[in-house]
C-alpha cells in the first residue's frame, strides 16, 4: 500500500481526496506511471465511497 493511501476505517473528505487526486496528476505530468495508476485507483474508490457517504447524509 502507499504511504498516503488510507485504511479501510479512515476517513477523508471527497474534497480533501480530490486534491490529492489532482495533486497525484500534476506531478505525474498527466502520464501516470503503473504504481502511480494504483494510487490513483485507490483514491478514486476512497472519493466514490466519501461522495456516496455525503449524499445519504444528505438525503
Amino acid at each position: 500500500m502507499f504511504p498516503d493511501s488510507a485504511d479501510p476505517g479512515s476517513v477523508r473528505s471527497a474534497a480533501e481526496l480530490n486534491e490529492r487526486i489532482r495533486a497525484l496528476w500534476l506531478r505525474a505530468g498527466g502520464s501516470l506511471s503503473a504504481t502511480e495508476r494504483a494510487e490513483y485507483e485507490l483514491l478514486v474508490v476512497e472519493w466514490a465511497a466519501a461522495i456516496r457517504g455525503a449524499v445519504v447524509k444528505a438525503a
